[in-house]
């Protein structure tokens, strides 16, 4: 028993011990978890020093770099002044008189054709010569037929010369000399006749030939020798009279209401360099309910470049009017439609919005929107937003 005791008594002792090696890992968890919750308060302290840096410090620095870093750019101050309006449009090129010729006679046989497109002709010159062999020997027969019926009028007057001689002596009546006066009546008539049917002959085969109605230059050509051709052949040749073109400029109303017969034109063929100046010498009275245009045609000099049935781009001057004109490239357009940007207060941009009229050589004209005295972006408009902060440089007035 107390062998039993003494060994509790050991193992009593032996307890303590044990606790002292247990508590040592206890002691460092327990330090790592304060140096955890260090690291996260610093770490909590570091992201409200960020935050507090980007919320209040951070924009004015942005402020100062954006006020350093504003794009300069070119702006204008275009005013107001006089603006010769133009219209610009678009149409056909066509002969300003053109003269279909086709056959006035009988028609025939064609033997020769004298002239090509291309050609100068006067008034009256032959264009196609027409075979008249047949109308040659008419005109001979009724040639012939004037010389019997003229010496039938010969004989006729010298039996009435002889019966007057012999009426005095009684041995012609007063009736024979009434008969022979009417045959000398009749014969006369005769001869006239037949000079009356050989000038309609001779008529009728000055027209075989295709002559040119006016002086002009031949357009177009529908007929070879040996083709036969009659009154219903239809047109052969095209002539424009004197060589004048013109161009047919398809214009909307309010076009149409801008111009007036007399002003002058600008027209530009399709593939050509060179212009040539016209004037507007009729303006359509209707216009088309299709489309709502009219047509404004301008008359043109001959030149080579104008060929009829060819496309040209016309400049029609209009009447002038008081605008700011401003380069193409300030103006601006979207949904909304056209708008310039303009300098406001502390140099930031602001967009106006402006209604456009003529388009000019140097520029457009701004007839609603702006009254000349706003500093305009000359370019770059498309780059900046409204509000943006620039730095404009003036540029000279065009």
């Amino acid at each position: 028993m107390n062998y039993d005791a003494k060994i509790d008594a050991n193992e009593a002792l032996a307890e303590p011990m044990d606790s002292e090696d247990d508590l040592a890992p206890a002691q460092g968890e327990s330090v790592i978890n304060r140096r955890m919750v260090l690291i996260g308060l610093a770490v909590v302290l570091l992201l409200v020093g960020l935050w507090f840096v980007n919320r209040f410090v951070a924009p004015a620095e942005l402020a100062t770099n954006a006020g350093q870093q504003a794009p300069v750019v070119t702006v204008l101050q275009p005013g107001r002044a006089s603006v010769t309006g133009e219209i610009k449009s678009t149409g056909t090129l066509a002969a300003r008189r053109e003269l279909p010729v086709g056959v006035v006679g009988e028609g025939g046989r064609v033997e020769r054709v004298l002239v090509e497109p291309g050609d100068w002709v006067a008034a009256g010159q032959v264009l196609a010569v027409i075979d008249r062999s047949v109308q040659v020997q008419q005109a001979a027969g009724l040639e012939a037929q004037i010389g019997v019926a003229a010496a039938d009028a010969r004989l006729a007057q010298a039996n009435l010369d002889r019966a007057l001689k012999l009426v005095d002596r009684g041995f012609i009546s007063k009736a024979d000399v009434d008969r022979l006066t009417a045959n000398r009546d009749a014969a006369s008539a005769r001869v006239r006749v037949a000079q009356a049917q050989l000038r309609e002959t001779r008529a009728r085969n000055s027209r075989l030939n295709i002559v040119a109605p006016s002086a002009g230059l031949v357009l177009d050509r529908q007929v070879e020798p040996a083709q036969v051709v009659g009154a219903g052949s239809g047109v052969l040749f095209r002539i424009a009279k004197g060589g004048e073109m013109e161009l047919r400029a398809n214009l909307t109303e309010e076009a149409l209401a801008q111009i007036t017969t007399g002003v002058r034109a600008t027209v530009t063929p399709v593939g050509s360099a060179k212009a040539f100046t016209g004037e507007v010498w009729q303006i359509s009275p209707v216009i088309d309910p299709q489309d709502r245009q009219g047509t404004a045609r301008i008359a043109l000099p001959y030149a080579p470049e104008l060929r009829p049935g060819g496309f040209a781009e016309a400049i029609i001057a209009a009447g002038a009017i008081v605008a700011t004109k401003l380069p193409e490239s300030a103006i601006l357009a979207d949904d909304k439609g056209s708008y310039v940007y303009i300098v406001g207060k502390d140099n930031r941009v602001e967009r106006r919005e402006v209604k456009t009229g003529a388009v000019l050589a140097d520029g457009i004209a701004v007839i609603e929107g702006l009254n000349g005295s706003e500093m305009v972006v000359m370019r770059a408009g498309a780059f900046l937003s409204p509000g943006e902060k620039i730095k404009p440089q003036r540029a000279t007035a065009r």
